[in-house]
């Protein structure tokens, strides 16, 4: 769920990551190839050369150039590629200093210990949220998810205590053009209506979702601040609909403010 600008005019207007098109060929290719072996771990070159709709040429020269960078690993045995360290390695230079999962971890490990349901932890990403850490109900019923995957975030509590961040102009900007997907009958497709709701999120301090993305979960989501007030993340607790009474529904709230509020402390010593 995107939009593409394109850029014309003289060539030395254009900048180094755009070209004609709007995108550099090779760089989309690359991209898109990581994003693809993320997902399906593994893969041949049959496979990838379909997946992605490449010509073998290309996908020859890409995948070659990414293996000789170490970004890609090839068995020779399976004759299969899959994403390689010198990726993970790069990665590791956007993380947010101090290490936000790494602080979070074990706060949300205490609080799955004094609600007995699922805690996550997310941040935003265009208009998806993206999961960093997780901490799991004990319960045989509960949310299962995993770590850098990703969901509408229009659909979930957590992802619309976070759009909540953003100011409304910026909001619209980003849901120009872009469809609402319908997950349930509960999800909100409208964008004004989602502004609404975005605006009575940051009156109320959380955010909810009742059964927005699946049918028999709830969530509360509370946003986690950084030291100029901005929204840099947020958690939440996610029950199965029939657990989800007005008792347990009291001490989410409780428990997972002083939570946010103890994970925002130790931001700003670290």
């Amino acid at each position: 769920m995107s939009t593409r600008m394109t850029s014309r005019g003289r060539r030395n207007e254009m900048t180094p990551t755009t070209h004609a098109a709007g995108t550099v060929k090779s760089a989309d290719r690359l991209m898109s190839l990581f994003e693809h072996l993320a997902m399906v771990r593994t893969a041949s070159f049959a496979d990838i050369v379909r997946d992605l709709g490449l010509p073998n040429s290309s996908a020859f020269e890409l995948l070659a150039t990414a293996v000789r960078r170490h970004f890609v690993n090839f068995d020779e045995e399976t004759r299969k590629y899959r994403l390689g360290m010198r990726l993970w390695e790069v990665a590791q230079a956007c993380a947010l200093e101090p290490p936000l999962p790494t602080l979070a971890q074990p706060l949300m490990d205490q609080l799955v210990a004094r609600t007995s349901e699922t805690v996550q932890l997310a941040q935003l990403d265009g208009l998806d949220n993206v999961y960093l850490a997780i901490s799991e109900s004990p319960h045989a019923m509960k949310l299962v998810s995993s770590l850098g995957s990703r969901l509408p975030a229009h659909a979930t509590g957590l992802g619309k205590t976070l759009l909540a961040g953003l100011d409304d102009v910026e909001i619209r900007r980003r849901l120009e053009g872009v469809e609402l997907v319908q997950m349930t009958e509960n999800t909100i497709t409208d964008a004004d209506v989602l502004i609404r709701e975005l605006q009575r999120i940051r009156q109320n301090g959380y955010g909810e979702d009742r059964e927005e993305y699946v049918v028999g979960c709830r969530c509360i989501a509370i946003p986690i601040r950084g030291g100029q007030g901005e929204t840099i993340a947020a958690m939440s607790v996610s029950v199965p609909t029939p657990r989800f009474t007005a008792r347990l529904e009291r001490t989410i709230h409780e428990e997972l403010a002083q939570t946010v509020h103890h994970l925002e402390e130790l931001l700003q010593r670290s």
